[in-house]
């Protein structure tokens, strides 16, 4: 029986880790195969689990990566302060399944961006409030940079979109965007800030990497900011994921 690995969320359209992981056990000739497991809805996991006896592993992506956290045993110490998993690891013991929840999005994006925070970055809009920005923030903490969540809904200490005026714009030089606006096949879409109000001074993040350049990359590049996509990130949280299944 090979060895199996998967992501659940809905919808998977989008699933980059599939194709990766494939390719992965193919070119290292590895008994294991990765599966998209696209459920509905987050009642249905225990019922996944049970129905897949050699699955080792699962990558966890929008919406449950909140939601998964009750049907677990155990959780990583960034995980308890993140509040968000999207990685699972399966234990197997001779008294039985233990499933422990890690989060490889903090370390995939803190490696992604600690080379692009400098002196000059030291505040954060992060657009979006789903369990992505939650591990972006803590990556930022660690780098030392005050974040902000800005929200279509805000909570208590959030801001609105309607609240980002040119001060706010240039006080807070670092923009990551964690939402799925923009994200292929709606690539004409962009979040709804002052683009007008960006400087070469900002650093423009964006999570989504399919389109390679999306429509908030673009309008930030046309003010003269820096810009990167979540490609790298995707590829050093896999990595990190990878390194999580295989550790005893």
């Amino acid at each position: 029986m090979s060895d199996k690995y998967g992501l659940i969320g809905y919808p998977l359209t989008h699933s980059f880790s599939k194709g990766y992981f494939n390719e992965k056990f193919q070119s290292e000739k590895l008994d294991a195969e990765y599966i998209n497991f696209e459920i509905p809805n987050i009642g249905e996991f225990k019922a996944l689990v049970a129905s897949n006896p050699d699955l080792k592993g699962l990558n966890v992506t929008i919406p449950y990566k909140e939601q998964v956290i009750k049907y677990l045993d155990d959780l990583d110490e960034a995980v308890k302060e993140i509040g968000a998993v999207n990685v699972i690891k399966f234990i197997r013991t001779k008294n039985g399944l233990k499933l422990k929840g890690y989060n490889s999005d903090y370390g995939g994006f803190y490696d992604s961006i600690s080379p692009e925070i400098n002196d000059k970055h030291k505040k954060a809009l992060i657009l979006g409030t789903g369990g992505a920005s939650k591990a972006v923030v803590y990556a930022l903490n660690k780098l030392g940079v005050e974040c902000v969540f800005v929200s279509r809904k805000p909570g208590k200490g959030e801001l609105a979109y309607t609240d980002l005026d040119e001060k706010i714009m240039k006080e807070y030089t670092v923009i990551i965007n964690t939402t799925p606006v923009g994200m292929y096949p709606k690539v004409d879409d962009a979040p709804d800030i002052p683009y007008e109000c960006l400087t070469p001074d900002h650093f423009l993040y964006d999570l989504l990497y399919n389109p390679d350049v999306t429509k908030f990359m673009r309008l930030g590049k046309e003010h003269g900011a820096e810009i990167k996509n979540g490609l790298e990130m995707l590829l050093l949280q896999a990595f990190i994921s990878w390194q999580i299944w295989q550790s005893q």
